[in-house]
């Protein structure tokens, strides 16, 4: 790829009452374009990432951006949604923009408003994620589908609740020096383990603290092509950028292999020229804690089965052999759906130009994996970002 991101912005996530979608989005373009350094007059093409699917009554958005920024009125602007992956979906259609050479500059904004919404309808809302027509009825919605994806991993491998709790653990570690994340404290192990009133279980063997939680938020990033970016005082290059996409329904794959991640981490690899231990950190997608601990063996950080390994033995610490989630993760850094794609590219494009905010800087970082996932591994989106300048 030769696209590269000079600029970004980023909300804090969490609950934004008096704001709504329109205020979000204007936020973080006209921060973004500040940060690049680029005028209205330069951007080519908008793409918005925007899942809603009934999270506000907005629901045609992609010329909101106007209303903060009236020059850039009558550039093409573009409402990108894939799920849970809508964000990463919002940048590959700039990336592939630039490289059609119909662009040199893009603005990507990726945006949820989600707490309008009473929590009933919040897990009705994120139901039409998965497949309907089968998974429709499970009980606890999006979080019972995930916590029947742990009972089937439990009684392949074994109960791996102390696993889960130890990536809880770390993400909402790492999420409490993160200015920008949701959740600013570490809960440590034990609440993390043990159920309790503060800590109930939700669906399955997944408890509150395996869960993403409910986010508002924006982020945004610049793309430009590769002599625009050598003009710039920054500017993360995409090594790699690979989109997998799987079947809908879970009962036709294997769904504890999670096919689709592994082929995308695969290509991605293979597209930079890289092993995965040549990263220096990853930014996964943890919309709940089993999700890490299957993308642990996706990535190929170790054998199918064998994710507990990998937390245990401190490796995706932020001191270990590749930090997993230094953000904090969709777990403690919050998961605003429609945003978290743009988040997870420009935390680790923050990671590799030694600007990641708080205390989540992995020292020396240069290679940064991203990985972003819509529904139970059907939508996949494998990147690799360099420093460029």
């Amino acid at each position: 790829m030769t696209a590269c991101i000079i600029g970004w912005d980023h909300t804090k996530f969490g609950r934004h009452d008096g704001e709504d979608v329109e205020s979000l989005i204007g936020r973080v373009a006209a921060g973004a374009m500040a940060d690049a350094g680029v005028g209205p007059d330069e951007v080519d093409a908008i793409f918005l990432g925007h899942f809603n699917a009934g999270f506000s009554r907005q629901d045609f958005t992609a010329s909101l951006v106007f209303q903060a920024i009236p020059a850039l009125r009558f550039k093409p602007a573009t409402r990108i949604e894939n799920a849970c992956a809508t964000g990463s979906a919002a940048i590959y259609a700039g990336l592939t923009a630039i490289a059609a050479r119909k662009a040199r500059i893009v603005l990507v904004i990726g945006v949820e408003k989600m707490t309008e919404l009473a929590g009933p309808a919040i897990g009705e809302t994120l139901l039409k994620a998965s497949y309907l027509k089968e998974e429709g009825e499970i009980s606890g919605g999006f979080a019972g589908v995930f916590g029947l994806v742990t009972q089937l991993y439990f009684q392949k491998y074994g109960d791996q609740s102390d696993a889960l709790a130890q990536i809880a653990a770390k993400n909402h570690k790492n999420g409490a020096v993160n200015p920008l994340a949701q959740m600013q404290k570490d809960l440590g192990f034990e609440f993390c383990r043990v159920p309790s009133d503060r800590n109930p279980i939700v669906a399955g063997p997944l408890k509150r603290t395996d869960c993403s939680m409910v986010s508002d938020g924006a982020a945004a990033v610049i793309l430009a092509d590769m002599d625009v970016a050598l003009t710039k005082p920054k500017a993360v290059v995409f090594r790699a950028a690979e989109q997998v996409s799987d079947y809908l329904p879970m009962s036709k794959r294997d769904i504890l292999a999670f096919e689709g991640p592994r082929l995308a981490w695969q290509r991605s690899l293979a597209a930079a020229g890289l092993d995965l231990l040549d990263l220096d950190l990853v930014e996964t997608h943890d919309c709940f804690t089993v999700a890490e601990l299957i993308e642990y063996e996706a990535m190929g950080l170790v054998p199918e089965g064998q994710g507990a390994r990998a937390i245990g033995e401190g490796w995706t610490e932020k001191d270990g052999k590749l930090p997993v989630n230094p953000s904090g993760g969709l777990k403690a850094k919050g998961h605003p759906i429609g945003a978290t794609g743009v988040s997870m590219h420009a935390m680790a494009a923050m990671q590799v130009a030694g600007e990641a905010p708080g205390g989540t800087q992995i020292a020396d970082a240069g290679l940064a994996g991203v990985f972003n996932m819509g529904g139970v591994a059907v939508a996949n989106y494998a990147s690799i970002l360099e420093r460029l300048r």
